[in-house]
């Protein structure tokens, strides 16, 4: 009989370590009847008896690929088109021509997507982006999107979604950048693929990109990561951004006490200091 992901105090203490450890993702006592119940899953697909056996097989070298597997499962995935809108305008009306204007020579964009889920963020805002430059001529613009689950970043990169998920685009966003598919599906269109490039990326790990941005959406994610790591993970951001470039953090976050690289200029939208 497979177990039902029911742990001893030790074993809980072991895996909310271990997910520290390798992401500075913090499971609390609170949230320990969730991580039983996605490991439950994970139990189940291995047809593995009890929490014990699983945490043989990731502390094994062989197990090394459950790790990510693992990750994946502990990992939330809220998100949406065109959440926290004020966002989105702020982009099109002061971001993106203040970065024209900053990159006139070069005509140069670069915006990160941090914990960009199941892509509705970054395809939001390659529409917005596109919806501007279209007016602007050749313009060298690129949306980077990153997740540290492997499995959303699959799902994103198909750039395929339902009637319910992208009810919230705005309709002229809508008509130009999203076609309807046989199965009723609504699918992004080649314009906005184009733009968005999809990698699978620790934030507590190496970064393989140089930057500099002239923006980062890092909404929702830091939430799950205590104080001293909110503050290494924003001094890195600051460090590959451009002079004056923009963050967006989501709306129950904060930099107050995290973060002297930033300036507050919104509603969770901070300058960084040049």
């Amino acid at each position: 009989m497979l177990s039902d992901g029911v742990m001893t105090d030790t074993e809980f203490k072991f895996i909310s370590d271990l997910v520290y450890e390798r992401a500075r993702i913090v499971i609390r006592p609170n949230k320990r009847s969730m991580l039983q119940g996605r490991l439950a899953k994970r139990l189940r697909s291995l047809q593995l008896p009890d929490v014990r056996a699983y945490i043989k097989l990731i502390s094994a070298p062989e197990g090394e690929d459950e790790l990510g597997e693992m990750l994946n499962a502990v990992t939330t995935n809220v998100t949406a088109f065109f959440r926290e809108p004020h966002h989105f305008k702020h982009l099109a009306e002061t971001m993106i021509p203040e970065a024209l204007a900053r990159n006139a020579a070069a005509r140069r964009l670069r915006i990160w997507s941090a914990g960009c889920s199941t892509g509705q963020e970054p395809y939001s805002i390659a529409m917005t982006l596109a919806n501007v430059l279209d007016k602007q001529g050749n313009v060298d613009a690129r949306i980077l999107a990153t997740d540290l689950d492997s499995t959303v970043i699959a799902f994103a990169e198909a750039g395929c979604y339902g009637a319910d998920d992208t009810a919230p685009v705005p309709p002229g966003l809508a008509a130009k950048y999203l076609k309807k598919t046989a199965d009723g599906q609504n699918a992004v269109t080649q314009r906005l693929r184009d733009l968005v490039i999809f990698k699978q990326l620790n934030l507590m790990g190496n970064w393989p990109m140089r930057g500099p941005f002239d923006a980062v959406f890092c909404r929702n994610v830091v939430i799950y990561f205590d104080k001293p790591t909110q503050a290494k993970l924003f001094k890195r951001i600051a460090a590959i951004m451009a002079p004056g470039g923009w963050l967006y953090i989501g709306h129950s976050e904060t930099l107050f006490k995290v973060s002297d690289d930033f300036e507050l200029a919104g509603k969770t939208i901070y300058r960084k200091i040049s």
